[in-house]
Order: C-alpha cells, then sequence, then structure tokens
C-alpha cells in the first residue's frame, strides 16, 4: 500500500447508510441550482441543473435491451413420407434426378441416402430434405447394417493445399488437383450397397426395380409435378 490516502466517495442519494446500528437514508441532490448572474436586464439568477443533459438523445424512450445469444441450430421435424428404405428423387446437386434410397437421418438434421452405387453411380451422401420427393416406393431394409463411424464428421472435406505467397509460380496455371475417393470410403460403400441389393432381390418385381433406380426422373410434355403422384 502507497502512503497516498484513499478518498472515500460521496453516498449517492438514496441509499441507506448504516452507522453504529442505525439507518440513515442519505437525500438526494438537488435537479437545480441557482447561480447569479451579472447584468440589469439578466434577473440577477438563473436556475442551472446540476447534471448536464446527454448530448445524444435517443429515439425510444426505455427500449428493450434485447439478450445477445449464440447461434442455435434448429433441426426441422423429418416429413412423415421420408422413412428408412423410401425411394425418393433428388432435385439438386451434381446427382439431381436420380432416384436414390434414403437410410437414416444423422444427427444434424441431413439425410442419408445411397444410389446404390452400382445401380446408378449416386454413391453414400448427405442431402437436406427440402432437396428430396418421397415415392410410394419402399424397401425393406430393416436388415441393413450401417457402420457406426458413418456420421457428420465422416463426410468433412479435407483441407485443401493452399500455395503460400512467396512461393514462386505462374498466376495463370490451372488447378490439377481433383477428388479421390479414400479405399475406406469404397469400402464402406461396397458394404451397404450389397445389402440394400439384397433386399431389392427379395422382392418379385426386382427386375423393373432394377431399372427404375438405374433411369432419372424427366417430364415430358403434358406432365404437370403438382398433378403427379409419386
Amino acid at each position: 500500500m502507497s502512503d497516498t490516502k484513499v478518498k472515500k466517495r460521496p453516498l449517492k442519494g438514496g441509499i441507506i447508510c448504516f452507522g453504529r446500528g442505525k439507518k440513515k437514508l442519505m437525500p438526494r441532490p438537488p435537479l437545480y441550482i441557482t447561480k447569479p448572474i451579472g447584468g440589469e436586464k439578466n434577473g440577477g439568477t438563473r436556475k442551472v441543473r446540476t447534471k448536464k443533459r446527454p448530448a445524444y438523445y435517443a429515439t425510444q424512450l426505455n427500449r428493450k435491451k434485447r439478450k445477445i445469444s449464440g447461434p442455435k441450430t434448429r433441426v426441422a421435424p423429418l416429413r412423415k413420407t421420408l422413412t428408412p428404405g423410401t425411394v425418393c428423387i433428388v432435385l439438386a446437386g451434381l446427382h439431381k434426378g436420380k432416384r436414390v434410397v434414403f437410410l437414416k437421418r444423422l444427427s444434424r438434421g441431413l439425410c442419408l441416402i445411397t444410389g446404390p452405387f452400382k445401380i446408378n453411380a449416386c454413391p453414400l451422401r448427405r442431402v437436406n430434405q427440402i432437396y428430396l420427393i418421397a415415392t410410394a416406393t419402399k424397401l425393406d431394409v430393416s436388415g441393413v447394417q450401417i457402420p457406426k463411424h458413418i456420421n457428420d464428421k465422416y463426410f468433412r472435406r479435407s483441407k485443401k493445399y493452399s500455395k503460400s505467397k512467396k512461393e514462386e509460380g505462374d498466376i495463370f496455371e490451372k488447378k490439377t488437383d481433383k477428388y479421390v475417393c479414400s479405399e475406406e470410403r469404397k469400402r464402406d460403400q461396397e458394404i451397404v450397397d450389397k445389402q440394400v441389393i439384397a433386399s431389392i432381390k427379395k422382392r418379385d418385381d426386382k427386375k423393373m426395380l432394377f431399372g427404375y433406380l438405374g433411369t432419372c426422373f424427366g417430364l415430358r410434355s403434358n406432365m404437370y409435378p403438382h398433378l403427379l403422384k409419386f
């Protein structure tokens, strides 16, 4: 502690002061103070506020303060038509128009689908349910066992190699890096597809179903989507 004396701040008006077992209410300071003003025609005195008004005035009086909270991840409820084994039509993305099999819903709300890959070259993918049209065709996938490690983290993209600014190279050089599927994904795709194809072969209309999944959906003349029954 330094030798300098600590100055006690005066108590504000309205605060109860405890002293020797007694309660004392401190008086509030006056809003205005009369000050003498020189001059014959100035009235002699004038009332002046003890505290100056703020230079900025709010547009709304006593505006309610909003609580700032972090981002909320809300998962929309899954449509009743989307059940495990439902054949769906993809509406957007690289595989739009293809008929795929819905397997399950992941923790973040995205739908896990597969072609299968051997039939229409659609691999295991995550798709939002708003880009899927559920059809009346359904498969029995109760016996299909999906590996436990296939989750949202499984589909994360790996960090791409980025050139540093100091590294020399042609500014017009084209990128030749292409996506290469890992051996783990190939293995998982074969495990899932083998089980899905086995469930298709158990059906009586398996020949028609293989052709149905292999062809893409498209509209012809005099076909209106809002009148179709999928």
